[in-house]
């Protein structure tokens, strides 16, 4: 069973407002760097993604690659490769709990593997590094007021 790796983060805002931000899949070229084209293919009853076609350009790492996401509650997505031409996996999840008053810690967990041989310690310094970006960038994003609330519950 392949190793994954695992980081948190606390963000000053109410877990479905960190939500619409990791939902909304158009906005990522805006708010993560690396990734310069996201298109959703397909979506569920709901209205979520299913199928998110992602464009990426991380310098040395250059990829198109597609990841199928399920929605396990309005706190819990995941995610899984569909098709790449440099990975042969990249599954993650964002897991959100509610803290203090009215923030958020967020979990990303991820696990990724190459077609290329890579050492397993690089490896995990990759996924740490990705992760860490992610996180940081998504708690710039949702505390600076970026996030579409969407509909509202009541």
């Amino acid at each position: 069973m392949a190793e994954h790796t695992r980081s948190s983060i606390t963000i000053d805002a109410a877990p479905a407002e960190v939500m619409g931000v990791i939902a909304d899949f158009a906005r990522y070229p805006e708010w993560t760097g690396e990734v310069k084209e996201a298109e959703v293919l397909a979506t569920d009853e709901q209205g979520r993604a299913e199928k998110v076609r992602l464009l990426l350009d991380a310098g040395a790492i250059r990829d198109e690659h597609t990841l199928a996401y399920t929605w396990h509650s309005a706190h819990e997505v995941s995610w899984t490769l569909v098709k790449s031409q440099m990975l042969r996996a990249l599954d993650g999840s964002y897991h959100l709990a509610p803290v203090g008053a009215g923030g958020t810690e967020v979990t990303y967990q991820l696990t990724v593997d190459v077609k290329i041989p890579m050492l397993g310690m690089i490896k995990r310094k990759a996924e740490k590094v990705i992760i860490d970006r992610a996180l940081a960038g998504l708690k710039q994003r949702v505390e600076s007021g970026g996030a579409d609330p969407g509909p509202r519950e009541g």
